[in-house]
């Protein structure tokens, strides 16, 4: 004679999984302060019993905040593919979201933001090319949350989770080309004096200038942002100089094109008068003309590898360093030439 089906309980799911009745109600309502292991334990039984509860619509999926502040460009779409792509393999929901900028309370504000992030069941952030306050990091330690920033705006803090690329050996790279190509007058004209992966380029820059003896005058570096805007504005500069160079390292992609229109708005022919070198090897690179010679980041690599990283943090996990950084490879295409005999 069969035996009577038994009905299952939030009792029973919770005494076999050595938690409270709190916790597997907790897991069952998408709450975020469960640890990984522990919920996915309590899942797992939930599903074993065929445990059916009155709101069984309330279970969801983890999600993880992907912020950023700005337009988004070329750059930023290949890191979001990275992580998204990461994310449905791990069975994680990435939200999307423009980071808010600073108000005239920048703690309220972080708190806040944090707030909303709790609320909305995330186990952890990301942050592209964002510059945080201290008072986010504040607000981030206080809650908890585990947060992985990709190449961020501003100096990072030393205990700050980033992922990034070697920009440093890329910077030098790129240089040591045009240098191999006769090319002595190079300029490097990047993104902002604070952002780390800038100063670790233009540092690459300036290192391999000095190990063949080149000088770099002072008018010859240009920083303000990695766009193509910028790319134009300091093009005119530089190209508008009784002495100008004859190469030229952008610190981006977009910064390289910019670059290239400045040249051609005053009758340089490019890599014949002008040689450019980009960085990033995003599809513009690609479609520029003459395709663009730069120094490849592996972007969707950074976004996995922070999507990743993220997860291992909220589970509790330690992790190896606070600072992952990926090889970068230089690009040879269309944009830089020999130097031309003078």
């Amino acid at each position: 004679m069969p035996r009577p089906k038994t009905t299952v309980t939030l009792s029973t799911v919770a005494k076999t999984a050595g938690v409270s009745i709190a916790t597997v109600s907790k897991v069952l309502n998408g709450r975020s302060d469960v640890s990984s292991a522990t919920r996915a334990r309590v899942q797992d039984l939930l599903t074993q019993h065929g445990y059916v509860g009155r709101r069984p619509e309330t279970v969801v999926r983890a999600s993880v905040e992907l912020f950023y502040q700005g337009a988004l460009n070329n750059y930023s779409v290949e890191v979001i593919q990275g992580v998204v792509d990461a994310g449905q393999a791990a069975n994680v929901d990435v939200v999307l979201n423009a980071h808010p900028r600073n108000e005239s309370s920048p703690t309220d504000r972080a708190s806040r933001w944090i707030r909303e992030l709790i609320s909305g069941g995330r186990r952890a952030a990301i942050g592209i090319t964002s510059e945080l306050t201290a008072a986010d990091l504040a607000a981030v330690s206080r809650a908890r949350l585990p947060l992985v920033v990709i190449d961020p705006a501003n100096i990072p803090e030393p205990d700050m989770t980033s992922v990034g690329s070697t920009n440093f050996a890329g910077g030098m790279a790129a240089t040591q080309h045009l240098l191999d190509l006769g090319h002595r007058k190079i300029a490097y004209l990047g993104g902002p004096p604070t952002s780390g992966c800038n100063q670790a380029r233009m540092s690459g820059f300036r290192s391999a200038m000095e190990t063949v003896g080149a000088t770099v005058p002072k008018h010859y570096i240009w920083q303000r942002d990695f766009l193509y805007d910028d790319g134009v504005a300091g093009g005119t500069v530089l190209l508008d100089l009784p002495d100008r160079p004859t190469a030229i390292f952008a610190g981006s992609d977009e910064v390289a094109l910019g670059v290239m229109e400045a040249a051609r708005a005053r009758g340089l022919r490019i890599p014949e008068d002008l040689s450019v070198v980009g960085f990033d090897d995003t599809q513009v690179a690609r479609l520029a003309s003459p395709p663009l010679t730069t120094v490849k980041q592996p972007l969707r690599e950074m976004g996995a590898v922070a999507l990743r990283t993220a997860l291992r943090l909220a589970a509790g996990e330690t992790i190896d360093s606070h600072h992952v950084e990926l090889a970068t490879t230089l690009i040879v295409r269309g944009s830089a030439a020999p130097i031309a005999c003078e």
